[in-house]
C-alpha cells in the first residue's frame, strides 16, 4: 500500500493501522535529525510511502475510503490489480530484517552484478534454512545476505560466517 502523508506527519498510516489492530510492516531505518541544535536519532520508514498490510481487501477497503492519504499500490498491467506479496516471502523477509541489527535496503535498480556474490544456505542461527546470495563488499569482514521481495525491495542483513554453507 501507499501512504501519501508528509514525512513529518504526526500520525502516519502505519501507526494508524497498527492502532486499528491491523498487521502492518514497513521497513525502518535510523536517521539523525538536528532538532533545536541537538542531533537526535530517530527510526523512520525507509520509503515513506511503502506499507505491507496483512488483511483482506474487503477489510482494507473501508480504511482506504476512510483515510484519504492511504492508497493501494497497483501492478502496471493495465487492469489496476492491487500489488500483493506471497505470504511466505513476506514472513521470511520480516524474520530476516528483524533478526539483523544493521539492515540495509536497496531498490531493485540499485543492485548491480558486482554486488552479487556466491549462492549460499544458512545453517543454524536466527536465519536457519534461508537461501540467497551474499552481498559482496570489498574489504569488509562482515558477511551480508541479500533477502529479496521480487520487484519491490531487497534487504542486506548481517550473517555470522560460521552459519554459511556455499552452494554450487
Amino acid at each position: 500500500m501507499r501512504d501519501l502523508k508528509r514525512t513529518n506527519a504526526k500520525q502516519p498510516a502505519y501507526i494508524m493501522l497498527q492502532n486499528l489492530n491491523i498487521e502492518v510492516f514497513t521497513p525502518m531505518v535510523q536517521k539523525f535529525y538536528n532538532i533545536c541544535g541537538k542531533l537526535i536519532l530517530k527510526e523512520v520508514p525507509y520509503m515513506q510511502d511503502l506499507l505491507f498490510v496483512h488483511a483482506r481487501k474487503k477489510e482494507l477497503d473501508t480504511y482506504v475510503n476512510m483515510i484519504k492519504t492511504l492508497q493501494y499500490r497497483f501492478l502496471r498491467d493495465g487492469n489496476r490489480s492491487p500489488m500483493t506479496v506471497r505470504e511466505k516471502d513476506m514472513q521470511c523477509f520480516i524474520q530476516a530484517v528483524s533478526s539483523s541489527a544493521a539492515t540495509r535496503y536497496y531498490n531493485p535498480s540499485e543492485i548491480t552484478a558486482e554486488m552479487i556474490g556466491k549462492r549460499v544456505r544458512i545453517i543454524g542461527g536466527p536465519l536457519n534454512g534461508f537461501e540467497g546470495r551474499l552481498h559482496k563488499v570489498r574489504g569488509s569482514r562482515i558477511k551480508r545476505l541479500f533477502i529479496e521481495l521480487p520487484l519491490l525491495l531487497t534487504a542486506s542483513v548481517e550473517v555470522d560466517a560460521e552459519y554459511i554453507q556455499v552452494l554450487k
